[in-house]
């Protein structure tokens, strides 16, 4: 295991702990597919802590798009669909390896998206952990269901700030191109982020989260829909996502275009898995420290 030798305390929630903890969008995304889906929580806490960061990672190990089925070339990228989970790990083995005297508890949202008889259905309602209640309009918007899920977990812990990364929206590729994450959230934790990016050579914008954008998500049968309007993408799912984070300061990285490198490899970036964010991750929590 990555962690192993390091003083990293690891928690695995299986899916029978998973039902009775109420973490009704991780079961939801992962009950079509035969390999059952987990929620990993990763705690590095060392003496004399100077802060409490809490990384959230989407962890869709293989994305088909569920019954709202993708398209055949949409899903030939998809074993990238893991990419925040892996960056959350990879930060918090790097944070203890570094001894940075900062505690990082981290939350990896594990399912894998498939279509079967047991899957979940579009116009099915899920209780999602905290008691929110979601209308699933289309199984292909699986991310932020998960992400949900550990964001309250992350927010009961009142961290001085929690940070989700995942690979969330096709219109962050639009918006951004593939090299460009998108950063939206509490404005000075989104700009924190923005600003390690900057200092480790990777490439960030922050984004708004239009207060109009909202309505989109109402649902006559719930406390809201997982997709909005068509226009703004990137950042409605950004608002999805702020509505389980309750009060604490929080920023949202949409990695869909960085984390895989479709093309040849450039600069340090490699073809294939990029491990985008994960040294303005590193970056964000040592200044914590300062």
């Amino acid at each position: 295991m990555q962690l192993k030798g390091t003083k990293v305390k690891v928690e695995v929630l299986d899916l029978p702990a998973l039902r009775e903890g109420g973490y009704g969008g991780i079961v939801g995304v992962g009950q079509g597919s035969a390999n059952e889906p987990r929620l990993v929580t990763l705690t590095w806490s060392p003496p004399r802590a100077k802060a409490h960061v809490a990384l959230v990672g989407k962890g869709i190990t293989f994305d088909s798009g569920g019954l709202s089925l993708k398209p055949p070339t949409g899903m030939v990228t998809m074993k990238s669909d893991m990419a925040g989970a892996a960056t959350v790990l990879e930060t918090i083995r790097v944070v203890a390896e570094l001894g940075i005297p900062v505690k990082v508890t981290g939350f990896l949202a594990l399912a894998e998206n498939m279509p079967s008889g047991s899957a979940q259905r579009p116009g099915d309602v899920l209780t999602m952990r905290g008691g929110k209640t979601v209308e699933v309009l289309n199984t292909d918007a699986e991310g932020r269901l998960v992400m949900a899920d550990a964001l309250v977990d992350a927010a009961a812990l009142e961290p001085d700030a929690i940070v989700d990364i995942a690979t969330l929206t096709g219109a962050q590729l639009v918006a951004l191109g593939p090299r460009v994450t998108g950063v939206m959230g509490t404005p000075a934790v989104r700009d924190a982020v923005v600003t390690a990016s900057d200092a480790v050579g990777e490439q960030a914008w922050p984004m708004p989260l239009p207060e109009d954008l909202r309505s989109g998500l109402d649902s006559p049968i719930a406390d809201l829909a997982n997709i909005g309007d068509r226009f703004g993408g990137m950042l409605t799912a950004g608002l999805f996502l702020k509505e389980f984070v309750g009060d604490v300061p929080w920023a949202h990285l949409d990695i869909a275009g960085p984390s895989f490198n479709e093309g040849a490899p450039w600069g340090y970036t490699p073809k294939g898995g990029s491990g985008a964010a994960l040294r303005t991750l590193v970056e964000l929590v040592s200044s914590y420290a300062r």
